[in-house]
C-alpha cells in the first residue's frame, strides 16, 4: 500500500508543477482534466502527509526517551508518543478507504425515478412524500432538483415521478437510496384505525452523457402530442409534448413538463440516454452480482432497504439494521446519518473482501 502512496506524492507534485505552467493553463481541457486528478489526490496526499508526520514524531519520541532522565518531561513525551500513535493508526484505516476503487459514476449528477407500488393512493401519496424528502435533501447540499415526468393523482399522490438532481458528487451519495422503501400508518381515509402497509421503488441512475451512450437515430421512433395536465399558458394549445420511443428496447419516454416542444425533446433524449446507459449498468451489475452480494447498495432495486413507520414514529434501514426515532426530521430531508451509516458499511464490506482476497 504504502510504495503506491509513495508513487501518488510523486504524481501529486509532478501535477502541481504542470498545473503552473503556461502552456497547460492556456488549454482549457488538459487544465480541467488535470485540476480534476489534483482534486481527488489531495485527500490522500494530506492523509499520508500527516501519516509520515506521525510516524516521525514516534521515532523521535523514542530517542527521547531513552535519553531523557527527567520524570515529568518522560511522562509530556509519553503522552506525545502515545497520542501519535493512536493517531497513525486512524490514519492507516483513512488511507485504506481513500485508496478503495472509486465508482467511475460517483462524480455525476443522478436521474431518480419513484414509482407506487402495492398500496393504491396510499403509495402514491408516500411516494409524493419520499419525492419532498430527497427535494429538502438536494437543498441542504445545495443541489439543484428538476422534474422530468410526473403522473400525479390530482389528490396530492404521485403514481410516479421522474426528476434530476444535479451537484457534486450526488450519484455517490445517492446511489444508497435505490430499492423499495416501505410505509406503516393509518391513511386518512381507514376509519377504523387499521394500520396499512405500502410500498414504493426508488431507482437512482447516473446521468448519462453523449460520451457515455451512443444513439441511432434509426431507432427511434418520435411522436408530438398536446401535453396533458392542468392547463396554462401553451399547455393543451400546441404540439409540446414528446414521446421517444426506442425500437430495440421498447422503452418509451414521454416529457410534456416544458413549455417548448424543442425543450421537451431535449428533456426526453437525456432521460432515455441515462435510462440506456442504466440498462447497461444493470447488466454489469447482475454479472457480478456475486461479487457484490455482501456489500451496501448493490443497486437490487428488489431489495427492501427501509421502513417507515409513522405510529412508532421510526425509520429502520434493514441493510445495516440502523432505527432511528426521528422520523419528522427525515421525512422533512434530514437522511444524512443514514446516508453515512450506508457508506460506512459500504466501505467495511469493501475493505472485508479486499483482506479476504489479499
Amino acid at each position: 500500500m504504502f510504495d503506491r502512496l509513495d508513487d501518488l506524492l510523486i504524481r501529486y507534485e509532478e501535477l502541481m508543477e504542470e498545473l503552473g505552467s503556461p502552456e497547460v493553463a492556456s488549454d482549457t481541457n488538459r487544465f480541467r482534466k488535470l485540476m480534476k486528478e489534483q482534486s481527488d489526490l489531495t485527500p490522500i496526499v494530506d492523509a499520508y502527509t500527516e501519516y509520515k508526520k506521525c510516524k516521525q514524531d514516534i521515532e523521535d519520541s523514542l530517542s527521547m526517551l531513552e535519553e531523557e532522565k527527567d520524570e515529568e518531561m518522560r511522562e509530556m513525551i509519553k503522552e506525545t508518543l502515545n497520542d501519535s500513535k493512536k493517531r497513525v493508526e486512524e490514519l492507516e484505516q483513512e488511507l485504506k478507504i481513500l485508496l478503495l476503487p472509486k465508482d467511475p459514476n460517483d462524480d455525476k449528477n443522478v436521474i431518480v425515478e419513484i414509482r407506487a407500488g402495492a398500496g393504491g393512493d396510499e403509495a402514491a401519496l408516500f411516494a409524493a412524500e419520499i419525492y419532498r424528502m430527497y427535494q429538502h435533501y438536494a437543498e441542504t447540499k445545495n443541489w439543484k432538483t428538476e422534474i422530468m415526468e410526473c403522473d400525479d393523482t390530482g389528490i396530492g399522490g404521485m403514481k410516479s415521478v421522474t426528476f434530476m438532481i444535479t451537484g457534486a458528487g450526488a450519484y455517490s451519495v445517492m446511489k444508497y437510496e435505490s430499492g423499495v422503501h416501505r410505509v406503516q400508518r393509518v391513511p386518512e381515509t381507514e376509519s377504523g384505525g387499521r394500520i396499512h402497509t405500502s410500498t414504493i421503488t426508488v431507482a437512482v441512475m447516473p446521468e448519462a452523457e453523449d460520451v457515455d451512450v451512443q444513439i441511432d437515430e434509426k431507432d427511434i421512433r418520435i411522436d408530438v402530442c398536446r401535453a396533458s395536465g392542468a392547463g396554462g399558458q401553451c399547455v393543451n394549445t400546441t404540439d409540446s409534448a414528446v414521446r421517444l420511443t426506442h425500437i430495440p428496447t421498447g422503452i418509451v419516454i414521454y416529457s410534456q413538463t416544458e413549455k417548448s416542444q424543442i425543450q421537451n425533446k431535449a428533456k426526453a433524449f437525456a432521460l432515455l440516454r441515462t435510462k440506456l446507459f442504466d440498462l447497461e449498468q444493470q447488466k454489469a451489475h447482475d454479472a457480478e452480482a456475486e461479487l457484490r452480494k455482501s456489500q451496501i447498495g448493490t443497486g437490487d432495486r428488489s431489495e427492501k432497504i427501509r421502513t417507515y413507520n409513522f405510529p412508532q414514529g421510526r425509520v429502520t434501514d434493514h441493510r445495516i439494521n440502523l432505527t432511528l426515532y426521528k422520523l419528522d426530521k427525515i421525512m422533512n430531508g434530514d437522511i444524512q446519518e443514514i446516508i453515512d451509516a450506508c457508506i460506512a458499511a459500504d466501505q467495511a464490506a469493501k475493505l472485508a473482501n479486499m483482506n479476504q482476497e489479499a
